[in-house]
């Protein structure tokens, strides 16, 4: 036993690995974000936390939530918890395989074979049993190599699940909070035509002005009454998308900040486009990938190679189970090679299809990269030009409710007639709507942003160095 343990060791250590090695692709990053008109730094928005960048107590609150107890987050968490398993199924193979076995039988020898009676007679037995594949080819290292970066890949996707319910329910939120603010504006808009449309009726009835203008102002009250339930409609969809984000059921959902008071950062970089693909959790669950079909193109070149093993057996039998162990002990070592002989072409299809499987999952990469420079230029750009958007928006509603104000002192003055406010709130209702709508698309963006750049990439830090902090800071008991 020593020799062959020896001689396995020696094979063992003079063998190395078949197949490529890793390399990581190079790929060629752009000095700075297409579009970005700052100059380029280090700093980045994604190295704040979220709670960082989401400053609504309410809306934390919620995304705390989710990341808690939501479906998505729950489902990716058993994903890295199966790819664990399976990686602790491939670093087994490292290790000598033992097993047990005992049998009872009845057999009977004739007189000519090995000195039988004749008779039947009883058999127990009883055995442990090892078998280990020396890994000279690199087989188990490659599989365990892909079994690592696979596993790797999964907690990258556990990662990015993250980061997009954060973002999916930030976004949800800013979108309730449009809503309420769509519903505030109708029902004053609402209110403000229903005392024109009384007015016009009292003054029909009076004789002092035409039903035209009676039915110009029951068109528009009816105009904004329409948006009315709609508007409730979609809260309440809103509210329960909202629920399954968190995973619980449906009902209200808290409110804290109005749109107008979210607040947003004067300026958000973008940081290094070189430093992107190290926060970007596809982009790194992709580069996993690609090492996990690297290394499962060196285990396909290792099946072309004879496989080498050590075998033993240590045991007992006896015709009397009462006296097996003491009947004296059965023993065997071995060791085998076994290898491919003639396969129709198969090994070298399979070496085929792996090669074929990395050039994929390359390209993939690839792709991811330069998508990611491209989302995060994109979202870039939509904050900075819905800023400017914003502001237009604003001065029109400024604008609009002056000429509100301006028709009603014309109005009471006797310098005109009351069409001319009507008509001036009919503007205005448009113009408010509007820049509800740009208040959302810009916190959307911003979101977008974040995500984009692979926001709180060091989220598990930050919260261990609270906590840190919060045990260091605790009154001792």
């Amino acid at each position: 036993m020593r020799t062959y343990a020896r001689v396995a060791l020696l094979l063992l250590l003079a063998g190395c690995a078949v197949g490529p090695n890793y390399k990581k692709p190079e790929i060629a990053t752009p000095v700075q974000f297409y579009g970005d008109t700052a100059a380029a730094e280090a700093r980045s928005l994604a190295d704040l936390p979220w709670w960082g960048v989401y400053q609504d107590t309410v809306l934390t609150s919620l995304i705390r939530q989710a990341l808690d107890s939501g479906y998505s987050v729950r489902y990716a968490a058993a994903r890295v918890e199966e790819a664990r398993a399976r990686y602790g199924v491939a670093k087994s193979q490292f290790y000598p395989q033992v097993n047990y076995g005992a049998g009872a039988s009845q057999q009977r020898l004739p007189t000519t074979l090995f000195s039988g009676t004749g008779e039947p007679g009883d058999l127990y037995t009883a055995s442990v049993s090892a078998s280990w594949e020396i890994d000279l080819w690199g087989r188990i290292r490659r599989l365990n190599q892909q079994a690592k970066a696979q596993y790797l890949a999964t907690e990258e996707a556990q990662r990015g699940v993250a980061l997009s319910l954060t973002t999916e329910v930030a976004e949800s939120y800013f979108q309730l909070r449009e809503l309420d603010d769509l519903l505030i504006i109708a029902r004053n808009t609402a209110a403000n035509f229903q005392a024109t449309y009384e007015m016009f009726q009292r003054q029909v009835q009076g004789g002092v002005a035409s039903a035209i203008q009676t039915y110009r102002a029951e068109a528009s009250l009816a105009t904004a009454l329409a948006t009315i339930p709609d508007l409730e409609r979609q809260i309440v969809a809103r509210e329960n998308q909202i629920t399954l984000l968190l995973g619980r059921g449906p009902g209200p959902v808290p409110r804290g900040l109005d749109l107008a008071s979210q607040p947003q950062p004067a300026e958000i970089p973008a940081g290094l486009p070189s430093t992107l693909l190290l926060r970007r959790p596809d982009v790194r669950g992709a580069e996993q990938q690609l090492i996990a079909a690297n290394a499962n193109v060196g285990a396909n070149i290792a099946a072309m190679f004879p496989t080498i093993s050590l075998t033993g057996l240590f045991g007992a039998a006896s015709p009397e189970l009462n006296t097996m162990f003491g009947a004296g002990t059965v023993w065997s070592v071995g060791a085998g090679l076994l290898g491919p002989l003639f396969q129709g072409g198969k090994l070298r299809k399979n070496v085929a299809i792996a090669k074929a499987q990395f050039q994929q999952a390359l390209i993939l990469y690839e792709q991811s990269v330069n998508n990611s420079f491209g989302e995060v230029s994109t979202q870039l750009a939509a904050w900075q030009k819905l800023a400017e958007s914003q502001r237009q928006i604003e001065r029109e509603v400024y604008a609009y409710q002056e000429s509100v104000r301006l028709a009603n002192v014309r109005y009471l003055s006797g310098l005109s007639s009351y069409v001319e406010v009507l008509d001036a709130m009919n503007l205005l209702f448009p113009a408010q709507n509007n820049l509800a709508q740009v208040r959302l698309q810009r916190l959307v963006a911003l979101a977008e942003f974040y995500k984009a750049l692979g926001g709180g990439w060091q989220v598990e830090a930050a919260q261990a160095a609270a906590a840190a902090d919060s045990a260091k800071n605790a009154p001792k008991k």
